[in-house]
């Protein structure tokens, strides 16, 4: 089994000259970018028909290798802006690049490794670019990068995401098959509590606390930065302890989309201001990787009726939940509202289509 996992290694080592530079490219990688998505919008190509005809279409003072690389990206994210609007069932819109990152192969960017530097592990060389540009912007490594590259079965990947703060390297990383041993949990994912197995253990319980904190924070502020990163360390540690003490063979999920659309009539002004969606896609991402790296089996159910429906009967009632109360009115029993979900999630999988009762022949 193949993992792909990435780590930042920051710029603020560059010069000031180096730094501008930089945005010069992007701003004007942008630009070109910008101009194949609306080329390609209404007559969709493929990656392998990108001819010297096509590639030459802008006007710009990019290379032939960077214009390619921007008539990819254009490919990408129309793919991805069209593939998401026909899951939402919406009319898809024309993405847009903000000029903020820009991906490129060993073909233009080649990290080398100095003889003798005390000051830098690694010079990232740009050439190719257009314009008689040629960068070597300096790399300090630290101990996230080393973790994917030290392991035995890592390959750092000769391609390479850039922004004007960092420069992003991924690893393609070779592990074991999926364990055959170990238990099936549930998690039923909330803002209270972050996750709530179906073996009626809780973890993450700081959660909405630290989301206040943020929201308490005046918009754009280093403190509200800083903060927003402590939620992200949190639901970190959060995922790393549910598969360290569950030790699963199975973890199933919700596949929560849009939580906070369509609660304008539904729930207060500043339990809306909670319900970001960006940290329960940030979370199920994180329990997600942490599986892959402990070679668990990672599966999403729908989330459908799995807060009103009884784990014990089945009966289904929205009165059936009283806040963290869940008590059936059919069979009488009262568990904790989430402990109850989380139960409903897993037996929606073990009695699901793609179940451990189904053949895998």
């Amino acid at each position: 089994m193949k993992l792909i996992r990435s780590t930042k290694c920051s710029l603020k080592f560059a010069t000031e000259t180096k730094q501008k530079q930089i945005e010069l490219i992007l701003t004007e990688y942008s630009r070109v970018v910008n101009f194949f998505i609306n080329a390609f919008w209404d007559q969709s190509i493929e990656k392998k028909n990108l001819l010297k005809e096509i590639v030459n279409l802008p006007v710009t003072w990019l290379s032939a290798r960077m214009r390619k690389v921007a008539a990819r990206e254009a490919i990408d994210l129309i793919s991805s802006a069209k593939e998401a609007a026909k899951e939402r069932e919406e009319e898809p819109k024309v993405p847009v690049h903000k000029g903020e990152r820009m991906a490129v192969s060993s073909t233009i960017a080649e990290l080398t490794i100095p003889k003798n530097s005390k000051e830098f592990d690694a010079w990232l060389h740009l050439q190719s670019i257009g314009n008689n540009i040629i960068i070597d912007l300096p790399i300090k490594f630290h101990k996230h990068f080393h973790k994917w590259n030290n392991l035995p079965n890592s390959r750092r990947m000769n391609s390479y995401i850039i922004t004007k703060d960092y420069v992003q390297f991924c690893f393609e990383i070779i592990t074991e098959p999926k364990i055959t041993h170990g238990n099936y949990i549930g998690i039923d994912s909330g803002m209270n509590t972050l996750a709530t197995a179906s073996s009626n253990h809780s973890y993450g319980n700081e959660l909405r606390k630290l989301i206040e904190d943020v929201n308490h924070s005046k918009k754009g502020s280093v403190n509200q930065k800083r903060r927003t990163r402590k939620i992200k360390q949190y639901i970190d540690k959060t995922a790393k302890d549910v598969i360290s003490q569950e030790q699963p063979q199975v973890v199933v999920v919700e596949k929560l989309k849009n939580v906070s659309k369509n609660t304008k009539k539904k729930v207060p002004k500043f339990l809306r201001k909670l319900l970001g969606s960006w940290n329960y896609k940030y979370w199920l991402n994180r329990i997600e990787m942490q599986c892959e790296e402990n070679r668990v089996s990672f599966r999403t159910v729908s989330p459908y009726q799995t807060s009103i429906t009884c784990s014990n009967c089945g009966n289904i009632e929205k009165s059936n939940r009283n806040g963290n109360i869940y008590k059936c009115n059919c069979c009488s029993i009262i568990l904790n509202a989430d402990y109850n979900a989380s139960i409903n999630i897993l037996n929606r999988w073990l009695k699901g289509a793609y179940g451990p009762h189904v053949s895998k022949t």
